[in-house]
């Protein structure tokens, strides 16, 4: 049977061997609950608390100030909602962008429903945030900013320094700053100092960890109220035993994508260059959608007057796997709010499709889907 090839890695990405096997180790060996007493327990707690560190020093943060959850969603909601709570009964501001992962937007949706006032600013043609329109936004209420670092449907990174500069110096209030990170930690190099960010969302199962761990920084001083009550673990934010295989897996997949950024990026540009240059050798009638500034080896392509859908299930037939946007929307027939807050006309959005390569996709994987995908085209 002909294997496979997977190109939609920015919905999920493979497990590595280095992420396996800390797994493993920590499944097998040091099994006990980091909560407990006796000397196992407290080896566990010893081992989590070495992870933090290692966490924390990948993203320059300070090791208390990261904070174990069940994936990026989980810490999307608890930046948003745990922000919120801290203001009960009061119509405080929060604003986001139009483009944001449905973690954001829906959490977003359901404070807004409890009185919460949400502002969600637009996006020009490629997908960048105003920073002026960021600024008109903030008000005396504003209680934070909640902005991705790169988007998960079509890549475009945002200009989080300038955006988060802003939020701290309007009306002297220092706003805090949340940035979704999911789609770029362990993809480009990610630093809570160079960025300027109070809190950030991280995701395992995007960088070749797990699925169902990842994490939250929290700049020292923010405030935020707990979303799950218990033991206390977490220094009280998350309680709930840790996965302590889970943590070690995501800390060894983080460590080894970071340790690799700049050779993995160069393997994913020229894995792009492939499909690119070939579209345009044939003369085929696309678009990339987002601006230049995007996250290597993610492409959002529009074929007009194609059908996305029907290009994935014919790739799909000849053994591809990609995904027509966000697999969080993938129920979703109807053009995404990514493509409609970028303005795109309908033609070309009907036939958008997005290739996300990884470090283990190969150039000869890369002719492979640019063939099939020329056969499906100018069928």
């Amino acid at each position: 049977m002909k294997k496979r090839i997977y190109a939609d890695n920015a919905a999920t990405t493979h497990l590595s061997a280095a992420a396996a096997h800390a797994m493993e180790m920590y499944s097998s060996e040091n099994y006990a609950n980091p909560s407990s007493l006796h000397s196992m327990g407290q080896n566990a707690k010893k081992i989590l608390e070495e992870a933090r560190s290692r966490i924390a020093a990948v993203i320059e943060a300070e090791p208390s100030e990261i904070y174990f959850t069940s994936g990026g969603t989980e810490s999307d909601n608890l930046a948003l909602k745990g922000r919120a709570f801290c203001y009960p009964g009061e119509k405080k501001r929060i604003v986001t962008s139009s483009i944001e992962h449905h973690a954001i937007l829906n959490s977003a949706e359901f404070l807004s429903k409890m009185g919460y006032d949400i502002v969600r600013l637009p996006v020009d043609e490629r997908g960048i945030v105003n920073l002026d329109d960021l600024e008109k936004a903030i008000n005396e209420d504003t209680i934070l900013v909640s902005i991705m670092l790169a988007n998960n449907e079509i890549g475009i990174i945002e200009p989080i320094r300038k955006l988060a500069d802003i939020a701290h110096i309007a009306h002297k209030r220092n706003v805090p700053f949340h940035t979704d990170a999911v789609q770029a930690a362990g993809h480009i190099r990610v630093s809570v100092k160079e960025l300027n960010v109070d809190m950030l969302s991280a995701s395992a199962h995007k960088f070749n960890g797990p699925r169902g761990i990842g994490f939250l920084y929290v700049r020292k001083g923010i405030k935020l109220t707990p979303l799950i009550n218990g033991g206390g673990q977490e220094a009280g934010l998350r309680a709930g035993t840790e996965n302590l295989p889970a943590v070690m897996g995501m800390t060894a997949a983080l460590e080894e994508n970071h340790n690799r950024i700049a050779e993995n990026q160069n393997h994913l540009l020229d894995l792009e260059k492939i499909i690119l240059e070939g579209l345009s050798e044939n003369n085929i009638d696309y678009r990339i959608n987002g601006g230049k500034e995007k996250l290597p080896g993610l492409l959002s392509l529009s074929f007009k007057d194609r059908d996305g859908e029907k290009i994935l299930h014919r790739l799909d037939l000849s053994g591809i796997c990609i995904s027509t946007g966000s697999a969080c929307n993938s129920r979703e027939t109807e053009i995404s709010h990514v493509l409609k807050a970028i303005a795109l006309e309908k033609s070309y959005a009907k036939g958008a499709i997005r290739i996300s390569f990884g470090a283990n996709n190969t150039e000869e994987e890369a002719r492979e889907i640019l063939n099939a995908l020329l056969k499906v085209v100018k069928r």
